[in-house]
């Protein structure tokens, strides 16, 4: 497939009190021909089914009127457990434009998260994707505690006795639905999104139009993108990152969504699509390297000489814009050059050819990841947020500034300062009404002064830019007093290709010990390189005497960037991945380390014994 060509047409101004109804309204009326949302309908061999901006907002006023024939009404919350299907972004945008509020639910939250989340948003209808779902969620219809009495459900075939997705298309609009729809007001709530639940129950967190849309003003001021721009959609909607980047910033945008349902695919729809924007976790942006450096280790040495020089050449660029100086003509020469001949082809090979803002956030990002990426030429612009500041409230920025390692300056939404403890406050037009209550009522984030503690701690240099040191939480005090970083090891023990994920433990201990895993794309491709059998799998690898070495120092390299009190000094090695599936991460892929600690702790105890 061919990408849509780009346009040049500029977008009028969106106010924040605008509502997402009235956005949608704008681009069906002024942009009804631009491609809005594109999809791979299974059983098309990969082709790809797209809506403009007029069929979104024709589709999504006959999908409303199917909920309004339901008896869902303004106000009302209905849960929505999918993939990045076409009927959960449609259903969302519909239901909005009702004045009910979609909540999104991880498509791996466990049953008593679910059970958790019906309970405390009260919505009486779920929409869910297949059978799976709705074994999950057909106990709950039943249940004393939920009031939920109805599901919808999405893949034909899969109803079992519920309501196919295809009966909303044909529900003829109730009484007054004209005057119901597309009446929200900025103040009105947009959304609850739950936070991800890593250090106990999810929280509701309660957004308005006005909040996302003030949010949406604000990232646009720190960004460079062209208009009406392609983003693909991979990340659960139950994200907040995914619900700006995936939804409302291509309402406010009038951009160009590609769902991609299985994250694992990304990587082909980004070679395919060739975006000009491309957001990911740390994670994403850890296995993307990975793979590239793999790749270049079984390179002959001539040509690896040539792309390391090229590196060179595009991480000394990116130093002079950094610093917010302009490179010397001679640099800016040899720059274009090897961008041309070198890092352009490479990039071309991944879909990244294109990109002009790449964006990373969620957890403290890896710096050699960082400048690796800088290698390209490609700045991934560190943000930082929660999901209490509706996303994003600082970030790096090629408009504003940018400092490799940072997550920038604030946006213009939010107002950012560091309390005495080192906690991170925010406060502004973003920061969330509260958290949502079974009553309905909302339960107030923010102090008397409006300021969110936000559990994280970081400092603020003198140029404004933040720098983020841990979750509050998840700081661990060793036995002799003194305050580390998890993260901070972690990271420097991931710079190794061989390690792919790690997590460091030592509360109330005298030293740190480390699990560590094996990363899945580079420990094969270091081992064929260094003369080690293969053919064991990972778990062959991780008992290999050479691995082991080299393990080794690859902890005695982190060990000597770090001071004392953060140097690890036993580990075990492992060959299991771990990921949403199996717990140990969240679905957004940040480490749950409680789930970790007691899957482990056998392996742990043994780290401290003599």
């Amino acid at each position: 497939m061919t990408p849509a060509p780009r346009t040049t047409v500029e977008l009028p101004e969106a106010p924040a009190d605008r509502t997402l109804p009235q956005l949608l309204a704008r681009n069906a009326h002024t942009y009804p021909h631009l491609p809005a949302l594109s999809w791979q309908p299974a059983g098309s061999g990969g082709g790809w089914s797209t809506y403009s901006w007029a069929e979104v907002e024709e589709h999504t006023r006959t999908l409303a009127a199917g909920f309004r024939a339901l008896g869902v009404g303004r106000g009302d919350r209905v849960l929505l457990m999918m993939p990045n299907r076409p009927e959960h972004w449609l259903s969302d945008l519909a239901l909005v434009r009702l004045g009910a509020v979609p909540v999104s639910v991880y498509g791996t939250a466990a049953p008593e998260q679910v059970t958790h989340i019906a309970r405390n948003c009260r919505a009486r209808l779920a929409v869910v994707d297949a059978a799976a779902q709705v074994a999950v969620w057909e106990p709950l219809l039943t249940d004393a505690g939920t009031p939920l009495e109805r599901l919808v459900v999405a893949e034909p075939g899969a109803e079992g006795g519920h309501l196919p997705y295809a009966a909303l298309l044909g529900e003829p609009a109730a009484v007054g639905f004209a005057g119901e729809l597309d009446a929200a007001r900025p103040e009105d709530p947009l959304t609850v999104v739950y936070t991800s639940g890593t250090s106990g129950e999810p929280k509701g967190v309660v957004l308005t139009h006005r909040q996302v849309l003030s949010n949406a003003l604000a990232l646009d001021a720190v960004v460079e993108l062209p208009p009406h721009v392609e983003h693909i959609c991979y990340l659960p909607f139950a994200h907040i990152a995914e619900r700006m980047l995936g939804i409302y910033l291509p309402c406010h945008r009038a951009s160009h969504v590609y769902l991609c349902a299985d994250p694992t695919g990304v990587a082909a729809v980004v070679r395919e699509v060739r975006p000009a924007q491309f957001f990911g976790v740390p994670r994403i942006w850890e296995k993307l390297s990975a793979t590239v450096r793999g790749i270049l280790s079984l390179m002959p040495a001539e040509q690896r000489k040539v792309i390391d020089e090229a590196f060179e050449v595009g991480r000394e660029h990116v130093g002079y814009r950094e610093r917010g100086e302009t490179p010397p003509a001679e640099l800016e020469k040899r720059y274009g050059q090897v961008r041309e001949d070198v890092l352009l082809p490479m990039l071309a090979a991944g879909g990244l050819d294109r990109v002009t803002w790449s964006a990373s956030a969620s957890a403290p990002m890896p710096v050699d990841v960082v400048r690796f990426w800088a290698g390209f030429g490609i700045v991934v612009m560190d943000a930082w947020g929660l999901t209490e500041t509706t996303g994003v409230a600082t970030s790096n920025s090629p408009r504003a500034g940018f400092r490799l390692g940072s997550v920038g300056r604030p946006v213009e939404s939010v107002e950012v300062r560091v309390a005495e403890d080192g906690e991170i406050l925010v406060r502004g037009a973003s920061v969330c009404s509260g958290y949502l209550r079974p009553d309905g009522s909302v339960l107030a984030a923010v102090d008397d002064d409006g300021w969110l503690a936000t559990g994280d701690i970081g400092r603020m240099d003198e140029d404004g830019f933040l720098w983020l040191t841990d979750r509050k939480k998840e700081m661990i005090v060793t036995s002799t007093g003194k305050n580390v970083s998890p993260a901070l090891v972690e990271n420097a023990l991931k710079e190794h290709p061989l390690i792919g994920q790690a997590m460091v433990h030592g509360d109330n201990r005298s030293y740190l010990v480390a699990l560590l895993v094996l990363d899945a794309e580079a420990a094969p491709a270091w081992a064929e390189a260094n003369g080690v059998p293969v053919d064991g799998g990972l778990a062959g690898l991780a008992q290999h005497p050479a691995v082991l070495a080299e393990t080794d120092r690859a902890v005695a390299a982190a060990n000597a960037r770090l001071n004392r009190s953060e140097q690890v000094k036993r580990y075990e090695l492992l060959a299991e991945e771990w990921g949403p599936a199996t717990g140990e991460l969240t679905p957004s892929l940040k480490m749950r380390r409680r789930v970790i600690r007691d899957k482990y702790g056998d392996a742990l105890f043994g780290l401290y014994q003599d």
